[in-house]
């Protein structure tokens, strides 16, 4: 399981939030938990291109990363990774709005 790495969303909201990226740092691998991003279907929201509401197609939908509803799961609740945000353009657009949720203005 690799930073950036895309999943099957396990949970109820399958529907709204088909996926989950993982943000974390291989450093954490060992943990029994993975940091992650809801990647919401992009018409199901309004909201405008933003550095904090970075957008991607996986499988041919448009999805938003939700930085505002990060959370852990369980590594086991995952699965296989279906796909990856892992190329320099999807890498920078994950890490510019983590950086905008949290740095100092």
């Amino acid at each position: 399981m690799a930073q950036f790495d895309v999943f099957r969303n396990p949970g109820r909201q399958r529907e709204t939030i088909p996926y989950l990226v993982v943000l974390q740092n291989a450093r954490f691998d060992r943990g029994r938990t993975r940091f992650v991003a809801p990647l919401i279907r992009a018409e199901l929201i309004a909201v405008d291109l933003h550095a904090l509401a970075p957008r991607f197609t996986i499988e041919g939908h448009a999805v938003i990363m939700d930085v505002f509803n990060l959370a852990t799961l369980s590594r086991d609740q995952l699965g296989p990774p279906m796909a990856s945000l892992s190329d320099d353009e999807s890498r920078s657009k994950l890490i510019r709005a983590l950086d905008e949720l949290v740095a100092q203005g």
